[in-house]
């Protein structure tokens, strides 16, 4: 079976279950709404107090807690086992389904090399804390995954990778995504919607959390509209499925009804047409020149 096959094509992301601006009654039906449909979980301890609300709604009924995808932040093997401690006994879990790495510290210095940290991180997978591991990918980070790839480094250790990954955002450098995509690659793509419909994105003050993504929604928005689809939280989930290495996208949701939507959307998925595909990648490709690349760490 290919790494992460088994993945569901929809997976609901828990950022907004911890925030303050979500009422906790909202919070917890969220949680139950989403663990009721049988989905699959993206957490992690920097979304607030999302995975207290987690935990509580797994204590209503162990025999229904979902497979989960914890970020698991820091540059070293000591740090990895850290934040999966911190992360697992809220959700009163023992292990962790898949774990997201960030190729940052000790790790990024040591993926063109082979160096120690990936056996290090190869025995946290072997004591069982944690199934697979995926490795989250910026444009600022892109460079150290692209030489493991080429030099087969990560083989065995990683078994997919995961990324921003929408009609507004890659955030994998080009370089790296021809690599991904040439070595067949299982890709996890992350925030389906970019955040908010592209018409809102364009048109409502504030709506894009920086000037680069109403910029991009201008441009989009066009080839939304052609395209004939009504629903943006369709488009973009057949964006991320044109891909064949997408086994699925995660997307958020802080109410019932979007939530729904996307699940409706990630039912029998028919890619895009290819020319719109085409197109929405060139803008990508020009995009991650001309700005990804050139950010500064965390800006995008």
């Amino acid at each position: 079976m290919k790494p992460l096959a088994d993945l569901p094509p929809f997976i609901y992301g828990t950022t907004r279950l911890g925030h303050d601006d979500v009422p906790h009654e909202q919070q917890a039906h969220m949680a139950r709404t989403a663990i009721d449909a049988g989905l699959w979980l993206h957490t992690s301890r920097q979304y607030d107090h999302a995975l207290e609300v987690l935990g509580a709604a797994f204590e209503e009924d162990r025999s229904k807690v979902p497979p989960v995808i914890v970020k698991l932040g820091g540059g070293t093997a000591d740090d990895v086992r850290a934040t999966i401690a911190e992360n697992i006994e809220p959700l009163g879990i023992s292990s962790i389904d898949i774990g997201q790495l960030t190729g940052v510290g000790a790790f990024a210095d040591d993926m063109p090399s082979g160096g120690p940290t990936l056996s290090d991180l190869q025995r946290i997978k072997d004591e069982g804390l944690v199934g697979r591991f995926v490795l989250e990918i910026f444009p600022w980070t892109s460079e150290a995954p692209l030489k493991a790839l080429r030099a087969g480094h990560l083989d065995g250790l990683i078994d997919g990778y995961i990324f921003y990954l929408n009609p507004l955002q890659r955030f994998a450098a080009n370089e790296l995504w021809d690599e991904l995509l040439a070595q067949d690659k299982a890709i996890i793509s992350m925030r389906t919607v970019a955040g908010a419909p592209v018409h809102e994105l364009r048109d409502v003050p504030g709506a894009a959390w920086k000037p680069y993504l109403q910029e991009r929604a201008i441009e989009v928005a066009p080839i939304f509209e052609r395209s004939g689809i009504e629903s943006w939280a369709e488009f973009c989930i057949r964006f991320a499925h044109s891909t064949p290495q997408v086994v699925s996208t995660v997307g958020s949701a802080s109410r019932e009804e979007n939530l729904r939507e996307l699940l409706a959307y990630s039912q029998d998925i028919t890619p895009l047409p290819q020319d719109i595909v085409d197109e929405l990648f060139a803008l990508h490709r020009r995009w991650s020149d001309e700005t990804d690349i050139h950010a500064e760490l965390w800006s995008m």
